[in-house]
Order: C-alpha cells, then sequence, then structure tokens
C-alpha cells in the first residue's frame, strides 16, 4: 500500500478526476511526490467501477482501492449481502478473502469474522477498509486461508470460501478445476467447521456440483436483473436429506423461487389455447437455472406453452413471478405477419426456427421500448408470433 494515496488532497483530485481520461492520466507525470500516474490511474479506475457495485466503498472517505481485476472479480454489495444470510452461529472464516466484501457483509451477522488472503498487499488493503468502513469485528490474516485452517486449534460455525478458476483454465465447468479444490479438502472443511458456503460462478452445472460435493442442504441460485450472478452451495456437518433449489431474484423487491430436489420433475399443464387477452411468463434467468420447468408452472398457476419451450400463460397477472410478464395483444402467423406492415417491437426467439437478427431484416422491423414481438411454438407444435406490451420486467 502507498499511504501517500490517502492524503486528503489527492483524494479530492481522485473524486474531480473520476470522469477523466484515465490513459492519459497514466501518460502524465503525477503531480504528487510518491506517487506514480500509473498509481493515481489505478485508484481513479477502480473507485469509478466501484461507483454501482460498492456503492457503500464508493461514498465512504479514504478507501483504498485494489487493481482493477479485484474490484471485477469481487462479489457486488447485492449479493454480498444476500449471502451474509446463510451463515450460521457466531464464528466465521473468509478463506479466500479477496477485496473484502463479503467479509464485511458477514461481519453484519455473525460476531467474530476472519479474514484470510494470500495476497499480502490485498489483505492490507481489506485491513485498512475494514477501519474506513467501521467493521471492527473482522481479524486479517496475510495467508494461505487452507494453510491457516490446518493450523488453527479453533473451530468456527461456518467457513466461506470463493474458489477461482484457474488461470490454464478456461469456462470452468467443474469445482475441481478451481483452487482452491474444495472437493478435495471438503472433508477437512467439516471437521473444522459446522458449515460451509462455496460460492461459484453461474457456469457451473448443479448436477455435476451435486456429483462432486457431499452433503449439500441448499443451491442458491441468485440472480441480479436477470443475469445469473453466483451459485451458494451451502453444506452441512449434519445433512439434510433432499438438497433445497432456491432461486432468488435480487431487484426492487426480492422474490424467492425454491423446492426440494426430489420434487424438481413435477407434471405439468399445457396452453391447448391462447388468448389474446392473456398474459405470457417469461422466467428470470435463476428459475431457468434451476431447471424445474414444470414445477415453475404449477407453483404460479401457469400454463406451459410447449414442452421445449420455457414460456407460459395465465389469463391474469401474478406481480410475484420472477421474471417478465407480457400482456398478449395479438396472436399472428407468417402470413399475417406479411400483411401487417410497420411493424415495430423487440424481438424474441424462444424455439422457433429462426434468429433474431434475421426476422429484423426480412420482416423490417422497428425497435420499440415496450413492444415485443415473441417468435415461438406452442403446444401442438405450430409456430406463432405473440404481439405483446411488456407490463414487468422482474
Amino acid at each position: 500500500m502507498n499511504n501517500n494515496l490517502l492524503a486528503t488532497a489527492v483524494q479530492q483530485y481522485i473524486d474531480v478526476h473520476l470522469t477523466a481520461d484515465v490513459n492519459q492520466i497514466a501518460l502524465a507525470k503525477s503531480p504528487f511526490e510518491g506517487i506514480t500516474a500509473a498509481e493515481l490511474a489505478t485508484q481513479i479506475t477502480a473507485k469509478k467501477k466501484s461507483e454501482k457495485k460498492l456503492p457503500t466503498w464508493f461514498r465512504t472517505v479514504k478507501i483504498y482501492y485494489p487493481p482493477v481485476l479485484s474490484i471485477e472479480q469481487t462479489s457486488s454489495e447485492t449479493t454480498a449481502q444476500y449471502k451474509s444470510k446463510l451463515a450460521k452461529g457466531d464464528s466465521l472464516i473468509d478463506i479466500t478473502g479477496g477485496f473484502g466484501v463479503d467479509s464485511y457483509y458477514f461481519s453484519k451477522q455473525v460476531a467474530n469474522v476472519t479474514h484470510c488472503e494470500i495476497n499480502t498487499e490485498l489483505s492490507a488493503i481489506a485491513s485498512h477498509n475494514a477501519i474506513a468502513l467501521n467493521a471492527n469485528n473482522i481479524a486479517f490474516e496475510a495467508t494461505d486461508g487452507i494453510a491457516y485452517l490446518h493450523a488453527a486449534e479453533k473451530q468456527f460455525d461456518t467457513i466461506y470460501v470463493d474458489p477461482a478458476r484457474r488461470a490454464e483454465k478456461g469456462k470452468v465447468f467443474m469445482l475441481k478445476d478451481c483452487t482452491p479444490d474444495v472437493v478435495s479438502i471438503i472433508d477437512t472443511l467439516l471437521e473444522k467447521a459446522q458449515r460451509i458456503i462455496i460460492k461459484t460462478a453461474p457456469l457451473l452445472d448443479l448436477s455435476a456440483g451435486l456429483a462432486e460435493l457431499k452433503q449439500v442442504s441448499e443451491i442458491h441460485i441468485v440472480s441480479v436483473k436477470n443475469e445469473c450472478k453466483e451459485l451458494l452451495w451451502v453444506i452441512d456437518r449434519v445433512p439434510a436429506q433432499d438438497t433445497k433449489i432456491i432461486a432468488v431474484t435480487l431487484n426492487e423487491t426480492e422474490k424467492v423461487f425454491s423446492f426440494k430436489r426430489s420434487l424438481s420433475q413435477s407434471p405439468v399443464s399445457f396452453a391447448h389455447h391462447l388468448s389474446a387477452s392473456g398474459y405470457l411468463y417469461e422466467p428470470d434467468a435463476a428459475l431457468l437455472k434451476s431447471g424445474a420447468f414444470n414445477l415453475i408452472g404449477s407453483t404460479y398457476g401457469l400454463l406451459k406453452l410447449h414442452p421445449q419451450t420455457q414460456l407460459y400463460t395465465a389469463p391474469e397477472i401474478n406481480n410475484t413471478f420472477p421474471g417478465r410478464i407480457f400482456q398478449i395483444e395479438e396472436i399472428m402467423n407468417t402470413a399475417s405477419l406479411k400483411k401487417a406492415g410497420n411493424l415495430t417491437g423487440n424481438v424474441i426467439v424462444r424455439n422457433y426456427p429462426a434468429k433474431p437478427e434475421d426476422l429484423v431484416k426480412k420482416y423490417k422491423i422497428k425497435p420499440a421500448q415496450d413492444q415485443f414481438l415473441i417468435f415461438t411454438k406452442v403446444a401442438n407444435g405450430d409456430n406463432v408470433i405473440l404481439k405483446t406490451s411488456i407490463v414487468q420486467y422482474y
């Protein structure tokens, strides 16, 4: 850490230049002794990236920022606050602490938090920021979290781990391709704590994760604005009989779709008739990730359009539904579409033999803010076009 960056004049410079061209700042001569232009550019870029993702840090005086990659890799405040509610007991250790966002939110739920980070510079930054944020119940250890656990005689109530993709790997679909390899150390972790919380990227397949891990009590699929942000695997020393899947959407209001995994393949009813005055339901990305396509329909009282079309319909609107809701205004086919002329709407394709960009070009469709043309397939196998207006985004 370069403590010169915390001087009041330097902090004011950073704030004034948040919208400036950081490339020019990096190439110019630094106006401050003991601070390089590159260091100033890094602080400005990282703080700017934190404005929406980490608003508490952004608003707090004299926060020290790490390289931008650490900001990009850290949890957002929205997801960190959610996962903090999963902690159990009075003591928690975060063995992959990083910038410290998760540890900060865990400290609001748990009496004593230990933050382990092998990168000594990042550990020092997180420790400094905790003081600025008045998080006084976090102990910082600049060491490998696994080694710390092995050496520690004490027990923890909860262990939190966020495995990173190994540098030589591309997209990761298996936990064994991450570091630390939690699959190989899960027994050790369970000897040290009653509960383990593992954060993974949303690309990880649920069935593959369950096959790799032991004693998974819950899987939380966390989505923000229809984008899956992370999977949270909760493993308890005393395992649940049936893994619970929780798909949660964190928007203006929190919505939850949860079920026992054994019930995921429930029967479903199909819509054999679409009403031009009805509503079309498109599940949020978190619900789709859960794979419980039939259960979505029965839970919310919806009829499914087609076995391979994850769209649903109902004659009324249900605002508790986690996902987009459209009001159906007209049911069309390709012939009526050609005759319509002056078509406007955002094109959505679901289980339909064409690409959106090709349909836009073919039918000369102009975009519109709240109007949507949904090309899809219905229960009898027919391809249809639904002219709709959106009434709920999330």
